[in-house]
């Protein structure tokens, strides 16, 4: 499949596409991996070409890796408007997320009761029903038809004995933003902790922890376009106390052991601050070629749905959707022989089998999850790509209905 890779496209001019081998793809699953970015590549390799030392150690060279380390901290905080010192970096978001929920309910006391949502990420899921096996007990907000959290109903479920709120930022399946700012008041005002799972949001929307209320926000690295092996919880060690769940030499805090994967933590570095600097033009040149993607596919594909909220409730790198009479392995089957990589849903669940919980908490039925499909853009994305779907993907389900009628 041939399409243009000129500059005209929309690519940003400030960075150059990595590089994808012989075959010229087009990459719409950012969501669940992005490539990292050459500029964080660049500033990553003194790190693993050169003498660094362990932050922990008392010579010079573990000296200069300690303050890397620090100044690496500063600007992840800096994202979000943050304190550096509440940064602790973790070996990624499913990790950040273990660590804010099990560290806070298990922290010992008479509060452990947890608040969260019916469209969490799994990480989110699993460590709460982990916890609820431990006799911890877990209160599951629904949402709506778009996937929001209603903030009055979550204030209904906190009790005096609610330890947390998680609540994650912007669902990565169904692109839905929730209303933080009205949740952090809610949870504000009850005294309880606020943990936000940023994943998708971060370095895409304005997120400040003091805007928002934020106590503990979940950061991943490659979803920032950094490298993968690193994340960080940010923690506002004022109003909340963590019990470690990694044990050893006292590292980041003694909240998190083990020494510091020095070179992942820089490269996310890197890409938190360029996140930081360009989001608002990004985000902007996303929102359109999304929209264009949006309206092609609901247009062109009889019965495709859009789901999750529309326009400015929603991600701006995201398109998903749920078609009748057609299951989404085949159609990605099919998308991948043409070049397209796109997915169907979380890819941390795409190895369990099991039916999305999101689309199930949002009332699609058997059928529409069987035939869910997802779009997510980003850095290197271009008109081209939109085009190359648009003018796919409608022959491609056409096809597949026919070869499978229904009765």
């Amino acid at each position: 499949m041939a399409r243009s890779t000129a500059s005209s496209s929309g690519r940003p001019a400030s960075t150059e596409r990595p590089p994808t081998g012989a075959v010229a793809r087009v990459y719409l699953d950012y969501g669940g991996f992005s490539p990292v970015d050459p500029r964080a590549v660049g500033l990553m390799r003194p790190f693993l070409e050169s003498w660094i030392g362990n932050p922990s150690a008392a010579h010079s060279v573990g000296v200069e890796a300690q303050a890397s380390l620090e100044a690496a901290r500063a600007k992840v905080a800096r994202l979000i408007g943050g304190a550096a010192g509440g940064v602790i970096f973790t070996s990624g978001a499913t990790e950040a997320n273990n660590l804010a929920i099990k560290g806070v309910a298990l922290r010992g006391g008479d509060r452990r009761h947890v608040v969260t949502s019916t469209i969490e990420h799994i990480s989110v899921v699993n460590s709460c029903r982990e916890l609820e096996k431990r006799g911890v007990p877990v209160t599951w907000v629904p949402v709506d038809e778009m996937g929001r959290v209603d903030p009055e109903a979550l204030a209904a479920a906190i009790r005096p004995d609610t330890a947390l709120v998680s609540i994650l930022a912007a669902s990565g399946e169904i692109g839905t933003i929730q209303p933080l700012r009205e949740i952090g008041r809610v949870t504000r005002a009850r005294g309880v902790p606020l943990h936000v799972d940023a994943v998708g949001a971060a370095g895409r929307l304005a997120l400040s922890v003091d805007d928002r209320a934020i106590d503990l926000l979940t950061l991943s690295s490659n979803d920032l376009c950094g490298p993968p092996g690193a994340g960080a919880l940010w923690v506002r060690h004022s109003t909340v106390k963590l019990a470690p769940l990694v044990g050893g030499g006292g590292q980041e805090g003694g909240f998190r052991a083990g020494t510091e994967n020095l070179p992942g933590i820089v490269g996310m570095a890197v890409a938190a601050d360029l996140a930081r600097t360009e989001w608002p033009r990004e985000t902007e040149r996303l929102s359109g070629l999304r929209d264009r993607l949006i309206r092609g596919i609901t247009d062109t594909v009889p019965g495709a749905r859009l789901t999750g909220a529309p326009g400015r409730e929603r991600l701006p790198h995201h398109a998903s959707f749920v078609l009748t009479r057609v299951k989404a392995d085949s159609i990605l089957m099919d998308l991948d022989l043409h070049g397209i990589a796109a997915s169907s849903g979380s890819a941390c669940t795409a190895s369990t089998g099991e039916p999305s919980h999101v689309l199930r908490a949002i009332g699609c039925d058997a059928e529409e999850r069987e035939g869910s499909l997802c779009f997510t853009l980003g850095r290197w994305t271009t008109a081209s790509d939109i085009d190359a779907v648009l003018e796919i993907l409608p022959r491609i389900v056409k096809r597949l209905r026919e070869l499978a009628p229904t009765a």
